[in-house]
């Protein structure tokens, strides 16, 4: 079964606190969109953010890191208790190794993050030291954009290379995960899928009703 993973710079704020105790019961980790506005033009959660969130979680906390020195917020993440830290190639490179190590050193995950254009070639010096591989289907830093099909030959690749390799990292994709596109995603090879806007939060008022059609959409695609 894929796993799920809540986007919560879409949610609405208004209904934190009942839109995450219910989430508490259904979900497998949270994704937690970290904006400087330089890397990104947007602004969006902080690490004050995942500090108030731990007193209402137990789930697991994936920080997306879209800010311009992201290894600079390793420790302060580490400190508050992320499960996972998710740094675009482009700035992994340089600092895997040593970050690896600082993230490992605490029980916890590395994530690298690919954009729609990032080579492949990119990350695989230390794929194998990789936890969770999120692939982009939007350009990042805002919600609600076009899907880019082209993306999903990095997750077929990533699939198959997994498998050749015996290693053990996690597909997750970012990006336009919703009823239109889970079936493609799913083939596609998908272990976790991020659910924003279309995919969850714009789908009712009440965050059970939107769940529901959450999971009857992934049934159908999974038909």
């Amino acid at each position: 079964m894929v796993q799920l993973s809540p986007s919560l710079m879409c949610m609405d704020l208004g209904k934190f606190s009942e839109q995450i105790a219910y989430l508490n019961t259904v979900m497998d980790y949270y994704h937690i969109d970290i904006m400087d506005g330089h890397y990104v033009n947007n602004m969006t959660l902080s690490p004050w953010f995942i500090e108030q969130l731990q007193a209402h979680t137990q789930i697991p906390l994936d920080a997306h890191l879209m800010v311009t020195n992201p290894v600079e917020y390793v420790e302060p993440l580490l400190n508050l208790g992320v499960e996972v830290i998710s740094i675009h190639a482009e700035h992994l490179n340089g600092h895997a190794f040593r970050v690896s190590q600082t993230i490992n050193a605490q029980g916890k995950k590395m994530g690298v993050v690919l954009n729609p254009e990032t080579p492949m070639n990119l990350i695989l010096d230390y794929l194998h030291l990789i936890d969770i591989v999120t692939v982009m289907t939007v350009d990042p830093g805002f919600a609600g954009q076009k899907f880019i099909v082209e993306s999903l030959d990095k997750v077929r690749w990533l699939k198959n290379y997994r498998e050749e390799n015996n290693l053990s990292f996690l597909i997750q994709i970012d990006g336009s995960c919703n009823e239109k596109t889970y079936p493609v995603m799913l083939e596609a090879g998908a272990d976790i899928l991020i659910v924003g806007s279309s995919g969850l939060f714009n789908l009712d008022d009440d965050i059970k009703k939107s769940v529901a059609l959450l999971n009857e959409h992934l049934a159908k695609a999974t038909v």
